[in-house]
């Protein structure tokens, strides 16, 4: 069983049920959603497309997925969860757009969030004594030779590479995508996501992701609201 700490959206939020019905998959329920065809691409090709991100959800990396140290249990990692988020003010992403990252499409911050780092970076650092180490199987699927030197240190470190000053925060919305197929694809992300593109992203809780058994999909196993109790928002 692997664990991973994400911001996401409620299950109820606009921005969720897009990006469910774009995906595949709702994390919250882990219900299949058959994608509908739209201009330029088909519900098989955006299917296709998904595939890798489908089986994480829909989130935005904060401590990137872990197996528990010896002695450490799930009952401890929630009460740290439950300890931790009251310390953090929630905050907003003021916009949200589309961009690409390597060869995958995601949602990113259309300018610097300094909230979402220091949040990222605390979660990256606070939760360390829960993850064990890593196995070299593990390392080796980090594609280590491809790595910059900082990125390796992170990765023997922390168990991810991008943390800290490599930390991009974002919200995968594809597999890699080929350059033939690439406008394609960008043009039906922005018809599925600019309506609700509009509005600020509210960050107002962490979620505790849990993937059962190895190659499984992940799911939320619970939502942790951010900042002293007579501050929250209802969510």
């Amino acid at each position: 069983m692997r664990y991973a700490i994400y911001f996401a959206p409620p299950l109820n939020d606009a921005i969720s049920r897009v990006a469910a019905n774009w995906l595949g998959r709702n994390p919250f329920t882990d219900e299949m959603i058959e994608a509908p065809a739209i201009t330029g691409l088909t519900s098989a090709e955006i299917a296709f497309f998904t595939a890798a991100p489908r089986r994480y959800g829909f989130h935005g990396t904060l401590k990137a997925p872990f197996r528990l140290a010896d002695g450490r249990g799930e009952d401890a990692l929630l009460r740290a969860l439950d300890n931790f988020a009251p310390t953090v003010q929630a905050f907003e992403i003021p916009k949200m757009v589309i961009g690409r990252i390597g060869p995958f499409f995601a949602l990113v911050p259309e300018g610097p969030v300094p909230d979402l780092a220091d949040l990222a970076a605390r979660a990256t650092r606070e939760f360390e004594m829960f993850r064990a180490p890593l196995s070299e199987s593990d390392i080796e699927r980090r594609n280590p030779d491809k790595l910059s030197s900082a990125q390796l240190a992170y990765l023997h470190q922390w168990g991810y590479p991008y943390v800290l000053d490599e930390f991009r925060f974002h919200m995968t919305l594809t597999g890699p995508i080929e350059a033939t197929d690439s406008d394609r694809v960008e043009q039906a992300l922005h018809i599925f996501f600019d309506p609700v593109l509009s509005e600020p992203v509210d960050v107002r809780n962490i979620a505790l992701f849990v993937e059962e058994e190895s190659g499984s999909p992940f799911r939320v196993h619970s939502l942790h609201p951010l900042g002293p109790a007579e501050h929250r928002r209802s969510a």
